[in-house]
């Protein structure tokens, strides 16, 4: 079981590197885009519209895609309040009860966020004048992410030999062993 373990530990970090270097992208576009945003609307007196529902877009994307990488390292202001006040041999049981409740939550976040990108197809977004299903999409593509992560990071929690730990150095340290 141990090497089950660490296959699925070394798959969800590598899932959620992909998932960083893409948050990265998006935040950095973003910076450019609000910088430009004030550039134009401040120094150089041009026309561009589209910055401020660029930047809306890319940082709930940003945003949204980044709630995997929370549950990787257990980031969680709720896990951190409750894992200090439970002695080491509960915290086990406390951190699979948080991945069965987190995961059914995002799941039906999935569920019906796919019939709300649908949607979102039928509308327009007011300066680009695209179907806004694919801002929509942000919300069904990170449930599924957060339900990936969540289905591993359950898994080294309910199998893994060592208790899950409260802290996200210790359990983003315990990847690189």
């Amino acid at each position: 079981m141990t090497g089950l373990v660490k296959a699925a530990r070394a798959a969800s970090l590598r899932l959620n590197r992909w998932v960083d270097r893409l948050c990265v992208l998006l935040l950095t576009l973003l910076v450019l885009d609000v910088w430009l945003g004030v550039l134009v609307r401040y120094v150089v007196p041009l026309p561009l519209t589209f910055t401020e529902e660029a930047a809306r877009y890319l940082m709930i994307w940003m945003a949204l895609l980044a709630i995997s990488s929370g549950i990787v390292h257990r980031e969680h202001i709720g896990v951190e309040f409750l894992f200090d006040r439970f002695p080491p041999r509960m915290r086990r049981a406390l951190a699979v009860s948080f991945d069965v409740i987190s995961f059914a939550f995002f799941f039906l976040l999935f569920w019906y966020g796919l019939t709300f990108a649908e949607k979102g197809f039928s509308r327009l977004s007011m300066i680009y004048d695209m179907p806004k299903g694919y801002a929509f999409a942000s919300v069904p593509v990170a449930a599924l992410l957060a339900c990936i992560q969540l289905a591993l990071v359950g898994f080294v929690d309910l199998f893994g030999e060592r208790v899950p730990e409260h802290s996200a150095a210790e359990v983003a340290a315990e990847g690189l062993d």
